[in-house]
């Protein structure tokens, strides 16, 4: 069974560098296509903010590459440079969909704000569950006792659950960042659906990272219910 975990382990982190590398290539591509309109990631990301009455959020630019995110802690619209200063395709769709976040925010939507209460938990479990597993792996195999591996599939819930939450959230952003995209006009008919095609793949990555998490938990569970079978 570990070798089967460790089998489907490495098929996930394969399909996921495919899919992050797919992921780059949408963006530099869309990256070389200017806005006809000319504006920039920031311009557009207050534009989005200002037109859904949110006038708390601060759009500030943030290193790296696809860094972008939002934070609630401080409401701010964190941009990569690219995306900050650019005036692509690609820079319209990550602000918007980064504003899609903040006017999530602002409406309380339900899975954003329940995966924000989840955040210390998931800090927590994030530090704790490889080593748990790890233990309760060993104890296993050495004295036959479950009991460190159930604590580990309780606490990788944790994790999990977080991902699963992640994906709504993350599909919402990128519907009400399109929808704004195509009633402003901000893209027109020949950038709207490139913008659509960047965002769609962006989706995939947390699509595949949930589809792993779930494959790996059950992976565990059936170790452990195997394990009781043979007590």
């Amino acid at each position: 069974m570990s070798n089967e975990i460790f089998l489907v382990s490495m098929l996930f982190l394969g399909i996921s560098f495919l899919v992050s590398a797919v992921l780059k290539s949408k963006f530099n591509k869309y990256a070389k296509i200017p806005l006809a309109n000319g504006m920039s990631g920031r311009e557009i990301a207050e534009k989005m903010l200002r037109e859904n009455g949110i006038f708390d959020v601060n759009v500030t630019s943030v290193d790296g590459f696809l860094s972008d995110h939002y934070n609630p802690a401080n409401k701010t619209v964190n941009l990569s440079p690219d995306v900050y200063n650019g005036t692509s395709i690609s820079a319209a769709a990550v602000a918007a969909h980064e504003c899609g976040h903040a006017v999530q925010h602002a409406t309380n939507y339900g899975p954003l704000v329940f995966r924000s209460k989840m955040v210390p938990a998931v800090q927590f479990s994030s530090m704790l569950v490889n080593w748990v597993l790890l233990a309760g792996i060993i104890l296993l195999a050495t004295t036959k006792n479950p009991t460190v591996l159930l604590i580990g599939i309780i606490v990788m819930s944790v994790t999990v659950l977080f991902t699963l939450v992640t994906l709504p959230v993350e599909f919402d952003a990128s519907k009400r960042a399109l929808a704004w995209l195509d009633k402003t006009n901000v893209t027109n008919s020949d950038e709207y659906p490139k913008a659509k095609d960047a965002l769609k793949w962006a989706a995939t990555t947390y699509v595949v990272a949930a589809l792993a998490a779930v494959v790996q938990l059950v992976q565990y569970i059936m170790i452990y219910m195997n394990s009781r079978d043979r007590s």
